[in-house]
């Protein structure tokens, strides 16, 4: 049974963690207009790094890497594009500038889940297809051997389990059988285990995401990316999802781990974004307060790869500059030689 169909007929009691999360979510939401009247130059900056991040973070999570100095270019630029993994990093930034300039206007039906996965997969031949043979989730162990984690809805099933998800999604928020952002992260967590396509179902349901978070009024993934913050709790997102999948399909599955996951995901998105914003105005551009606040988040002892892996739209030449300058100010101290050399904050960085 899925979760939406579970929350229409009353059969779960929200946790007192949940209640908190939307508590606190409802007033970071009444925050975001105030935050977002501040210097467009600031929400620029914020957006364009965002955008870099959550096109490499979201296609990281499922093994897609890039030269990470073609980055930029692939995600601003029109560039002929070298491999497969490079068609599909382009792919989820295009699918990413659809979502932030016409949210309003996407509607949530199969076609464009279909889209979506349309663009994340490139040219592949069942890109935009539902699944056509069944496939379940399979878990490979490092010294050898498998098991069947999940199984998944059967591909004869899935055009209508989704049509199905869609209808509850719509029927849900007209009658407000739950809260919205419940709501949302249920959706996610049938979306997954319904595992309508046979690959690239992670991709979209984090653009499926983003794009109900933004129809719902969350509008903080456009300056802080969640799918990086997802990446970075990798290990919960599997863990989560594991424990809320077992026993989906009889509908005697906990949907909480994974529902209380994503609200924590969108709560720490919030907590950056104020954290950004409600900051002193920066005396310095936009890119060199990216730098300096990866800075402030950097070990004591760093490197400049480091620094271009946490701001990959920052050119190796204006990192060298800032450092030279913190250098100058007796801030940061170079402890070799070249662009491996270690770096070590003293302690009048320390001091503030």
């Amino acid at each position: 049974m899925m979760t939406l169909r579970r929350f229409s007929a009353g059969l779960d009691i929200i946790p007192m963690t949940a209640s908190w999360y939307l508590s606190d979510l409802g007033e970071a939401k009444g925050k975001e207009e105030l935050f977002t009247r501040q210097s467009p130059q600031r929400l620029k900056a914020l957006r364009e790094h965002a955008l870099i991040e959550s096109a490499i973070s979201s296609n990281r999570i499922e093994g897609v890497e890039v030269d990470r100095k073609r980055v930029g270019t692939i995600i601003f630029g029109k560039p002929i594009l070298q491999d497969r993994n490079e068609e599909e990093l382009a792919g989820y930034r295009a699918a990413l500038k659809w979502i932030h300039n016409q949210s309003g206007k996407i509607p949530l039906k199969t076609k464009t889940i279909l889209e979506l996965h349309r663009l994340t997969r490139g040219e592949i031949w069942d890109a935009g297809r539902f699944k056509e043979k069944d496939g379940d989730i399979i878990e490979k162990f490092p010294q050898g051997g498998s098991r069947i984690r999940f199984k998944t809805v059967p591909a004869k099933e899935t055009p209508a389990a989704m049509e199905e998800l869609i209808g509850l999604w719509d029927q849900c928020q007209k009658e407000r059988w739950a809260h919205p952002l419940l709501a949302m992260a249920a959706f996610n967590l049938d979306f997954l285990c319904i595992h309508p396509f046979r690959d690239g179902n992670g991709r979209v349901s984090r653009l499926l995401l983003l794009l109900q978070c933004y129809q719902l009024g969350y509008g903080v993934g456009r300056f802080i990316s969640l799918e990086r913050l997802i990446e970075q709790n990798k290990d919960r997102y599997y863990e989560t999802l594991e424990q809320s999948s077992q026993g989906w399909r009889q509908g005697k599955h906990d949907p909480w781990p994974y529902i209380n996951y994503l609200l924590f995901i969108l709560k720490t998105a919030y907590k950056e974004f104020e954290g950004r914003l409600g900051k002193s105005p920066p005396v310095r551009g936009e890119k060199t307060q990216l730098v300096i606040r990866s800075l402030q988040q950097a070990s004591e002892v760093f490197r400049i790869a480091d620094l271009q892996r946490a701001c990959p739209g920052v050119s190796l030449e204006m990192i060298r500059k800032i450092l030279k300058d913190l250098k100058s100010r007796k801030q940061l101290e170079c402890l070799g030689r070249g662009q491996n050399a270690a770096w070590k904050k003293t302690k009048k960085w320390r001091n503030g």
